[in-house]
């Protein structure tokens, strides 16, 4: 980079790329035949992915499925200060167990690979000595201490921090001179005082003067990292990305970018920035909340579907919301048009009653409920051992059974493992003073229960059960049938609650 100064400093310095707005289109998806719409997320590999990062993805690939596009993952992991060891496979893992897999994507690789920006700095220096050979953009030679001693300055007088701009409008000799004190300076771009106009998908036409409100931002840092500005901008062009779908904090980010695709001579593409999701009390999702990460969902046992169902759920792209929608459901129904300015707020306090419902879907299928067996046999095996006094409580018929006669009742497949439930695969430890403590006559209805059971020729059905406990009550003087089955309750389950399984069931 030192070297093209250099050579540029024997040149006469071009005048500044015109801010000549882009050109106004319709107001059209740009998703017409012949166009390939190509969408992507770009995480930065800083942390794991949590629900936040979940929506956006999930809009970009529905948003691809629909228009039979392609999907690309994207690693933006130029700040190699902030990486977090493992965050890369981490979002790459969960975007595949929430069933929304890249077609494009640094495992997967791909026609416009490589995904992770560390591995295409060759583009960025190239589009760099591009701006830099137009002066479109120029070198900086001021230090981190003044660049924060600006900060400082204007936060004491209450203004907004920004460059003042004073590495603009150096000259040659100048510049010649910074260059053989410090051969790597960092590159800014320059700002034109008219932004273009550009027409959003979601929040329609916007224009930010950037230039009256910012000073010239770094696109190439002295370590000869882009900034995110260039970078994406360059990786978007160079992947041909037809619409960027991303949060809306970037919406004001949007007239730099567009001035740097105009001072490439590049065509961008179109823009769809989507509202915040937030917690329920408006405050914003933080990584700092543990329960936001999507691994802490995978291990507390809710089901991908569920997390996609409730995020879309509360917000908007769809004609009207409704719970229990699939994958395919919302590919179908969704609407970019429709998508809304407004924030929205997500109550995870409702996701139990989502799982709830996508778990009774899984049951209902036989193919799905196969796999809903294994697992829950696997989760019995871990909750309870070498407690398992009679290893045929994990044959799969009565697994199977377990699960018919719950689906609707339970929210997670972890419910039937909680002591609630600990019963049905393991022989409750109840005392003697515990029954003594319901019924004095504890032997004689055992003893009748067991007759009844054992009577030949009979077939009892959960009516007939009940018809004959409530007469085996009546034959004991002073004995409550509602104590029988209190009695029959603890002895079976060790519980007294009724939130278990009936007994005419079990």
């Amino acid at each position: 980079m030192a070297a093209l100064l250099r050579r540029l400093l024997q040149r006469e310095r071009p005048s500044a790329a015109s801010g000549r707005p882009v050109g106004r289109r319709e107001a059209s998806l740009g998703t017409d035949a012949g166009v390939a719409v190509r969408v992507r997320f770009a995480p930065s590999p800083t942390g794991f992915l949590h629900l936040g990062g979940l929506r956006t993805a999930l809009y970009n690939y529905i948003f691809a499925k629909k228009y039979q596009g392609s999907f690309i993952l994207r690693l933006e992991d130029t700040d190699q200060t902030r990486l977090v060891p493992g965050a890369a496979e981490n979002i790459e893992d969960m975007l595949e167990w929430a069933g929304i897999p890249p077609d494009e994507s640094p495992r997967r690789g791909g026609p416009a690979g490589p995904y992770q920006q560390s591995q295409r700095l060759e583009l960025y220096a190239q589009a760099t000595e591009a701006l830099l050979k137009t002066g479109a953009a120029y070198p900086c030679f001021c230090s981190p201490q003044r660049l924060e001693l600006l900060k400082k300055e204007a936060l004491r007088n209450h203004q907004t921090p920004r460059y003042d701009n004073r590495c603009r409008n150096m000259s040659q000799e100048q510049v010649a001179q910074k260059l053989a004190k410090d051969p790597k300076p960092a590159i800014r771009f320059r700002l034109e005082q008219v932004a273009p106009a550009f027409q959003d998908l979601v929040y329609g036409w916007n224009r930010h003067e950037v230039a009256s409100v910012e000073g010239d931002p770094v696109i190439m840092k002295s370590d000869g990292f882009p900034t995110y500005h260039l970078a994406c901008v360059v990786d978007d062009h160079h992947m041909g990305i037809s619409h960027v779908l991303r949060g809306s904090e970037w919406l004001v980010s949007t007239a730099k970018h567009l001035l740097l695709y105009q001072a490439l001579g590049w065509q961008p593409p179109h823009f769809a920035h989507l509202p915040l999701l937030l917690n329920r009390d408006g405050s914003k999702l933080s990584k700092r909340q543990g329960d936001i990460f999507l691994e802490h969902f995978a291990a507390d046992g809710f089901l991908p579907d569920s997390l996609l169902d409730i995020i879309t759920n509360c917000g908007s792209g769809f004609a009207e919301n409704q719970m229990g929608r699939t994958l395919p459901e919302l590919i179908t129904q969704f609407n970019l048009t429709q998508v809304t300015c407004h924030s929205a707020l997500l109550d995870l306090e409702k996701l139990p009653e989502f799982n709830r419902l996508h778990l009774q879907r899984l049951v209902s299928n036989e193919s799905q409920r196969r796999q809903l067996v294994g697992k829950l046999q696997v989760l019995v095996e871990e909750a309870f051992g070498c407690q398992l006094q009679n290893r045929d409580v994990l044959n799969p018929v009565y697994v199977e059974r377990i699960l018919l006669l719950r689906q609707g009742h339970i929210c997670r497949l972890q419910d039937l493992v909680s002591p609630v439930y600990s019963y049905l695969w393991t022989r409750p430890a109840v005392g003697r003073a515990q029954l003594d403590a319901i019924s004095e006559k504890v032997d004689v209805i055992a003893k009748r229960v067991l007759g009844l059971l054992e009577r030949s020729g009979m077939s009892l059905t959960q009516d007939m059960l009940n018809g004959e406990l409530k007469k085996l009550s009546e034959g004991l003087e002073g004995t409550k049938y509602s104590n029988v089955m209190k009695l029959l309750r603890m002895a079976l389950s060790g519980q007294q609650v009724s939130e278990i399984l009936s007994l005419q069931k079990i």
